[in-house]
C-alpha cells in the first residue's frame, strides 16, 4: 500500500502565525472536562484500546489558515484583498456527502454529542486524503483498498491479527483499514452502516464515517466541550501533532469548503501502455478512411477521389441514390471539387453547474417532497448549455426515498434554458437525511448536490370510535352487563393503536356525571364512574372492564373520548329487578280434617 508520508516541509510553508494559532486553540481544549455522561450511546474505549496507538503514518501538514489570493474556492463577489478560500479545502463531493451524512446520523443517535461533520472530515483528510487517491466511488467503496502499515512492532502498535484478515487481509498482524483507518477490533466494536445496505465495512466511506462519528461519541462526550473534544481526537491517535492537525482542519472547513469531483476512475487504454489500434471492420461498402500518403489501408485500394472498394456483395443503388455517398455534393456542386457548405460550429461544452432553488429539501415519511432538485448547465461564459444535455439525478445515503416512486438516480435533458428538473421524489417509511447529487454525463466538472430530510410521520388521530357489536347494552340492577363491550378506534377507515380513551357514565341527558346507576371497580373494589382505559392494540381495539349496577333503575350514558376529542355515546338502560314475594303470607287453605 501506499503509505502517505508527513510532509514536515509544508509545514514551514504555513508560517509561523499557522502554527502560533494551531497551539493555542489546542491549549484550550486541553482544559479539565466533566465527568463523562454515563448510559448514552457507546462506552468509552479502554486504555488499552489500539486505534490510539501508532497505526500509521498520517498526513500532518497543517492547512493555510489565512486565505491566499489565486487559489481555487468558490468567490467571493465581495472579495476586495483576493480573500477567496484555500484551494486545498475542496473535498470529492462522496466524501463531503459522506461526512455529511455521518453528522445527520450522529444528531439522530447521539443528540448530545454535537459532532460536527468537519471534525470527520479533518480526520478523513489526515487519514486517508479523503480517499481520493484510491478510486472513490459514488457508492462509497474504492476501486483500491486502504491499508495501514502491519502493526508489527518499531514505529507503530504491536496487534496481532483480530480479524482472521477479513478487512485488512493479513491473517497474522492487524493493519488499519478503509478512509479513516479502523483498527479491525476497534470497528468490531464501533462499526456503523451509514448507507442503509445493511452491512458495515470500514472500506465504505458512508459506514467508515458514520463509525468515526460512533467512535468519537462514545462514552455520552459532548464535543461542544474543549475536553472532551480533545479527549476523543486523541483517542484516535495519541499524539499531540495528530490533534493539532485534525483542529486546524476541522476549523478550516468550517471556515471555507466546497465540493471538488471525485477522482475520475481508471479506464483500460490509459497510462503509459498504448491502447490497442481498433480492429472493427468497415461496413460494406463504405471506404476505409486513407492513410497519409495514400492507400486506403487496403491491398488492392484506390486513391482516386469518388471512387470506392467494391463491396463482398453488390447492392444495387436505387435509381435517385447517388453512387458516392461519401463524397456527396452540395446543390450546384459537380462532385469533383464543388462548394461545400460549411461545417457548423459545435456548441460551447458544459463547464459548470448552478443550484436552482434551496439547497434543503424535507418531505414527511410516505409523502412526496414538495420542491425538486434543479440546476442550470452553463458555458464557460456562463450561458445556457446546448438543448438536451444530459443532467443525471442520484440518490445517495442511507434512505428508501425513490424518484418516480421506483429509482435511485434518473437522467434528464436540459430545456433551452440550459434548465434540468428531477423528477417528483417520493420518501418512504425511512425518517433521515440523504444527499441528492446532480452531474453531467460524460463530463467531470464538480457536481451539485442538494440535502433531502424525510421527517417521520405523525402518530396517526383517530377520528372516529365505534362500538364492536350492535346488541342492546341492557342489565337488571344489582347485577352487572354481560355483554362484552368492545371499542375501535379509526384514523381514515384504518385502525389506529396507541389510542387513549376515557369512559364516563353520564346521567341520561348525556351531560350530568352520573352519582348513581353502572359502574368500574377499581383494584380495591370501590366504584368509579370514569376510568381511563387501556390504549388501543395494534388492531385499534380496547375491551372495557365489567360494567356493573347498583339498585339504581334507568337509562344511562356511557361516554367513550379520545385525548383528541373523539367521542362515542353507547346507551345503557338498567331495569329494576323483578318484585319479591311478600312475606307473611298464610298458606292457601285445604278441605276441613273431620273432627275426632
Amino acid at each position: 500500500m501506499k503509505i502517505l508520508r508527513t510532509r514536515a516541509a509544508s509545514v514551514s510553508r504555513q508560517g509561523l502565525c499557522a502554527a502560533l494559532l494551531v497551539a493555542g486553540l489546542t491549549t484550550a481544549a486541553v482544559g479539565a472536562s466533566p465527568p463523562h455522561r454515563a448510559g448514552l450511546g457507546d462506552p468509552s474505549p479502554g486504555p488499552d484500546n489500539p486505534q490510539s496507538r501508532p497505526h500509521g503514518v498520517p498526513n500532518l501538514a497543517l492547512p493555510d489558515l489565512v486565505p491566499r489570493p489565486g487559489t481555487t474556492g468558490k468567490p467571493d463577489p465581495n472579495a476586495t484583498r483576493g480573500d477567496t478560500p484555500d484551494g486545498a479545502t475542496g473535498i470529492p463531493a462522496t466524501a463531503l456527502a459522506a461526512y455529511r451524512n455521518a453528522e445527520k446520523l450522529a444528531q439522530e443517535r447521539y443528540p448530545s454529542c454535537h459532532i460536527p461533520w468537519q471534525l470527520i472530515a479533518g480526520i478523513g483528510k489526515v487519514e486517508s486524503e479523503h480517499a481520493a487517491a484510491y478510486g472513490l466511488r459514488s457508492d462509497g467503496s474504492t476501486e483500491k483498498q486502504i491499508r495501514g502499515p502491519r502493526l508489527t512492532g518499531g514505529q507503530f502498535a504491536v496487534v496481532k491479527d483480530t480479524d482472521g484478515g477479513r478487512w485488512d487481509g493479513d491473517t497474522e498482524y492487524d493493519r488499519a483499514v478503509g478512509p479513516t483507518q479502523f483498527i479491525p477490533s476497534t470497528w468490531e466494536s464501533f462499526g456503523a452502516d451509514g448507507n442503509g445496505d445493511g452491512k458495515q465495512d470500514p472500506n465504505n466511506i458512508f459506514d467508515a464515517t458514520a463509525g468515526t462519528a460512533r467512535y468519537l461519541c462514545s462514552g455520552g462526550k459532548d464535543l461542544n466541550n474543549p475536553g472532551d473534544l480533545d479527549r476523543a481526537i486523541l483517542s484516535y491517535n495519541q499524539s499531540r501533532e495528530y490533534v493539532n492537525a485534525v483542529l486546524a482542519w476541522m476549523r478550516a472547513y468550517k471556515s471555507s469548503s466546497s465540493a471538488v469531483p471525485d477522482p475520475a476512475p481508471s479506464r483500460p487504454g490509459t497510462g503509459n501502455t498504448p491502447a490497442p489500434p481498433s480492429s472493427r471492420p468497415s461496413k460494406p461498402g463504405t471506404t476505409p478512411p486513407a492513410k497519409p500518403g495514400g492507400g486506403s489501408g487496403s491491398s488492392g485500394g484506390s486513391n482516386t477521389p469518388g471512387k470506392q472498394n467494391p463491396p463482398a456483395k453488390p447492392t444495387p443503388s436505387k435509381p435517385d441514390e447517388p453512387k458516392n455517398p461519401g463524397n456527396k455534393p452540395n446543390p450546384g456542386g459537380n462532385g469533383n471539387g464543388g462548394e461545400t457548405k460549411p461545417t457548423p460550429p459545435k456548441p460551447a461544452p458544459v463547464t459548470r453547474l448552478d443550484r436552482v432553488g434551496d439547497e434543503t429539501l424535507e418531505a414527511t415519511a410516505n409523502e412526496v417532497f414538495t420542491e425538486r432538485a434543479r440546476v442550470r448547465a452553463l458555458d464557460a461564459a456562463g450561458k445556457p448549455a446546448p438543448e438536451r444535455t444530459r443532467v443525471r439525478f442520484e440518490i445517495i445515503g442511507h434512505t428508501d426515498a425513490k424518484f418516480l416512486g421506483t429509482a435511485t438516480s434518473v437522467t434528464v435533458p436540459t430545456d433551452k434554458s440550459g434548465l434540468a428538473t428531477a423528477p417528483e421524489l417520493h420518501a418512504k417509511d425511512w425518517p433521515g437525511s440523504f444527499t441528492i447529487r446532480a452531474t453531467v454525463e460524460g463530463s467531470d466538472i464538480t457536481p451539485v448536490d442538494f440535502y433531502a430530510n424525510v421527517k417521520a410521520a405523525p402518530a396517526p388521530r383517530a377520528d372516529t370510535l365505534k362500538r364492536v357489536g350492535e346488541d342492546p347494552l341492557k342489565a337488571a340492577a344489582k347485577s352487572a352487563f354481560t355483554q362484552k363491550i368492545q371499542i375501535k378506534a379509526l384514523g381514515k377507515d384504518k385502525a389506529v393503536s396507541d389510542t387513549a380513551i376515557t369512559a364516563t357514565v353520564l346521567a341520561a341527558d348525556g351531560k350530568t356525571p352520573a352519582k348513581t346507576g353502572p359502574y368500574f371497580k377499581d383494584k380495591d373494589g370501590k366504584q368509579l364512574r370514569t376510568l381511563a382505559l387501556p390504549k388501543t392494540d395494534k388492531d385499534g381495539t380496547v375491551t372495557l372492564p365489567e360494567l356493573f349496577t347498583d339498585e339504581q333503575a334507568g337509562t344511562f350514558v356511557l361516554r367513550l373520548t379520545t385525548t383528541d376529542g373523539t367521542t362515542l355515546d353507547l346507551k345503557l338502560t338498567v331495569t329494576a329487578p323483578p318484585a319479591a314475594e311478600p312475606s307473611g303470607t298464610p298458606a292457601p287453605s285445604g278441605p276441613a280434617k273431620p273432627a275426632q
